[in-house]
């Protein structure tokens, strides 16, 4: 029983890192779900306040991907167009690969920018900024994740 544990485990882990970079995929929420199911195992790897604190790590790095590429567009001039075509564009740019993983967000929240009639200077500036705010809380959640699974390689 104890290897079901561990792959289902594994696998969330595995997913919730792929989440990172998809938006469509709640990432650090999946791989505290497999860490956690690691608990099933006897004798239980982790204890309860390990978990009570990789839930509240969880909870706060989610958070913080929701707010980070919000700020960051606004405090580069930005509005919600630049944010949505952010994420439109790693949609998008998730389809041609590990480039355009990079470019997308940033050709997106442009292209978000000059919808909400902004001029090409102050749409690139705003692109800018919500291109770091989404690079920055990608990078959050990753580390969270990569975190998360060393410690369910432990627990073996």
């Amino acid at each position: 029983m104890d290897v079901l544990w561990f792959s289902i485990g594994g696998l969330l882990i595995l997913i919730g890192i792929a989440g990172c970079f998809l938006p469509v995929l709640p990432g650090p929420p999946l791989a505290f779900v497999g860490l956690w199911i690691q608990q099933l195992k006897e004798p239980n790897p982790f204890t309860a306040k390990f978990l009570w604190l990789w839930l509240g790590i969880t909870v706060v790095v989610t958070a913080l991907d929701y707010w980070a590429p919000v700020y960051a567009t606004k405090k580069f001039g930005g509005s919600k167009a630049g944010v949505w075509g952010c994420m439109l564009g790693l949609i998008a740019g998730f389809w041609m690969g590990p480039l355009g993983i990079l470019i997308g967000p940033l050709a997106g929240a442009f292209i978000g920018e000059l919808m909400n009639n902004q001029d090409s200077s102050k749409a690139l500036r705003a692109a800018f900024g919500s291109f770091i705010g989404f690079a920055a809380s990608t990078l959050l959640k990753l580390i969270t994740c990569v975190i998360m699974l060393w410690y369910w390689i432990l627990s073996w």
